[in-house]
């Protein structure tokens, strides 16, 4: 009778630890998945969003705006690290990559522009945000047996032609929301790379 009793006893109280151990297991879970690497790609920029690029750029009126002016907007390569500058061969190559393109199809600001020549300039901005959060299972990941990526961010690109300090063209465009996943799954985790090795 007493093995009986105690054996009721010993099965009546693990519902309840079983509920705290499920409880912990869900919190360790959920603790570990946070310590995962997380990265951010960014570079040095006046801008927080695409959206505040794109006004930036708004400002800017063709055979109007002014390098000075320019620079006030902080579109200045000396200082903004978004900003490379495009030589009358960039430009050239850039609108015309081929023979059979007829410049006088594009347009007239361009065109103006390579007329100049060697007066011609331009200034390229390629700037992005992105930020990389892996998630998933701690230990699957830790041990690259299979690895997911969340991946969110933006990017503006623009292109801005100048001619004797004038602002005769400008282009902007870009992915105002960038969201993608990455998956990698590795049958031999750590070992994968020396896996393939054997196989070469």
């Amino acid at each position: 009778m007493r093995s009986v009793k105690h054996l009721r006893n010993a099965a009546a109280v693990p519902a309840s630890a079983r509920r705290c151990l499920i409880a912990v297991a869900l919190a360790t879970i959920a603790a570990c998945s946070s310590f995962l690497p997380r990265s951010e790609t960014l570079t040095d920029s006046p801008w927080q969003s695409f959206e505040e690029a794109q006004r930036t750029f708004d400002q800017i009126i063709p055979h109007t705006t002014t390098v000075v002016d320019l620079k006030r907007l902080k579109l200045d390569p000396a200082s903004n690290p978004n900003v490379t500058i495009l030589s009358y061969s960039d430009v050239l190559r850039r609108f015309i990559p081929s023979p059979s393109i007829d410049a006088k199809s594009l347009d007239p600001g361009i065109q103006e522009c390579l007329r100049a020549a060697t007066r011609c300039q331009g200034y390229e901005v390629d700037h992005k945000v992105l930020k990389r959060d892996r998630y998933g299972n701690f230990w699957a990941d830790i041990f690259n047996f299979k690895r997911k990526v969340d991946i969110v961010g933006w990017r503006f690109n623009a292109v801005v032609l100048i001619t004797d300090e004038l602002v005769v063209y400008k282009l902007t465009g870009g992915q105002p929301a960038i969201h993608e996943h990455e998956e990698s799954k590795n049958p031999l985790g750590p070992f994968q790379g020396a896996g393939e090795a054997l196989f070469r």
